[in-house]
């Protein structure tokens, strides 16, 4: 009714002043641009022209229903309001917009001929927050798990991202299809694998990213639940085991569900001595350690999935004597004096007989040393090769001597009688000196 009523007041108007008009505005086209909008929120449509001389400005609908004549609103819709009205610019609102306000708008400047800009509205629609599907808990190792992540409403249709572990995985299907409305997508995405043991407590995660979302991407979380047969490992509170020494052997089971409680067996059958062998929980506590508790050891653990176990051979040894080297020296030195009294007769006898007492004076101890043991034999037989090397060198410089004198006594006599009696004189001399030596 605006309208026409506008279109009639034309007529009143002089002819001169409507050519005024229209040549004022010949070259003036109205300028308008898209705009985009999430559904849901406001759009503003703008539309200017530069030099008007008071020639009025419309905007109107898709539907070619004008919605503002200048600054008079045409169209009762409470979404629609002014924003700014002057004759270089009309600018109204649209709020709470939805996907069927989507398409073109058109701005009219009434010149002599009417001339019109176009400007797109395109509404985005939000995708749902995207749901799950597939997951039975609990899911057994090994089993083959299909997860089916979906949301609708998207305007382009919205993209699905899976993530494990916070690393994203790539091999998954995608299925595209349109909503009843002929605008909207309902987009799902279908994850395959097969699960182990490391996937229990992991979080999966499926993403929705879309334009509409602002950079902030809905995302839907589905925590798995994995249940395996138990683990078994077997940690011993020290590396060496001595005896009359306590030991614990921790048997650390995993599984899920826990395995509760283990058993404990040594060479297959029930533990020995349960007054010094105590198990406690997954703990077995073996007071004093002594020869006979060695063996193979046995933890066995069992849940609602399956058993295992582990074993852990025990093998005691012997506590080191601090004494050994204070016991053995004394014994050794004794044989190494023997030795060289004897070594004039029988030096090759002697060296076997002194490294046959090596043993015998060990016999008594507990736990030898074998490499003090081997280093001591090595001092004996060096202090003996060391003596026989000096007597058999000074041995040989006494014979020199003995010789010597015997042919000067020789040299002395006047006849071979006197010879005879000088060399049985040196003889004996010799001998005395044998004797002094000895």
């Amino acid at each position: 009714m605006f309208v026409l009523f506008f279109l009639c007041n034309l007529s009143w108007v002089p002819a001169a002043a409507s050519k005024n008009k229209a040549k004022g505005s010949q070259g003036q086209f109205p300028l308008t641009q898209n705009v985009t909008v999430v559904e849901g929120g406001t759009a503003i449509l703008t539309c200017r022209v530069d030099q008007n001389d008071n020639t009025s400005l419309q905007w109107s609908n898709p539907a070619q229903q004008t919605l503002y004549f200048d600054d008079k609103k045409a169209l009762r819709d409470n979404r629609i309001e002014l924003v700014r009205a002057s004759w270089h610019e009309l600018s109204i609102s649209v709020s709470d917009v939805s996907l069927s306000d989507e398409g073109q708008y058109t701005c009219s400047l009434f010149t002599m001929p009417v001339k019109t800009s176009k400007a797109y509205l395109t509404v985005l629609g939000v995708p749902e927050k995207p749901q799950i599907s597939g997951f039975s808990s609990p899911v057994m190792e090994g089993d083959l798990m299909q997860l089916t992540c979906k949301t609708s409403g998207s305007k382009p249709a919205a993209d699905i991202r899976w993530f494990k572990n916070d690393k994203e995985i790539k091999d998954v299907k995608y299925l595209k299809e349109e909503d009843a409305n002929r605008k909207t997508f309902t987009v799902s995405s279908t994850l395959d694998f097969r699960v182990d043991r490391s996937d229990d407590g992991v979080a999966v995660i499926c993403r929705v990213d879309h334009e509409a979302l602002n950079a902030t991407p809905q995302v839907a979380m589905q925590v798995l639940e994995i249940h395996y047969t138990p683990s078994v490992k077997i940690i011993p509170s020290t590396p060496f085991p001595q005896e009359g020494q306590p030991l614990i052997l921790t048997c650390e089971s995993k599984g899920k569900p826990l395995p509760e409680p283990v058993l404990w067996t040594k060479d297959g059958g029930e533990l020995p001595d349960p007054d010094r062998m105590v198990v406690s929980g997954r703990e077995l506590n073996i007071l004093f350690l002594n020869k006979t508790d060695n063996g193979t050891y046995r933890c066995e653990a069992t849940n609602t999935i399956g058993q295992s176990s582990a074993e852990y051979v025990l093998i005691v040894h012997d506590v080191p004597n601090t004494l050994l080297p204070t016991t053995i020296i004394p014994s050794l030195t004794t044989a190494t004096v023997t030795t060289t009294v004897a070594i004039t007769s029988s030096p090759t006898t002697s060296a076997t007989t002194s490294s046959t007492r090596d043993p015998n004076a060990l016999a008594g101890q507990t736990g030898p040393d074998h490499a003090l043991i081997g280093g001591i034999v090595a001092v004996v037989v060096f202090v003996t090769l060391c003596s026989i090397f000096l007597l058999g060198r000074y041995l040989a410089r006494h014979k020199g001597t003995y010789l010597t004198n015997e042919a000067k006594g020789a040299e002395d006599a006047p006849d071979a009688d006197t010879a005879i009696i000088n060399a049985e004189g040196s003889q004996v001399n010799a001998e005395e000196k044998k004797e002094y030596f000895i």
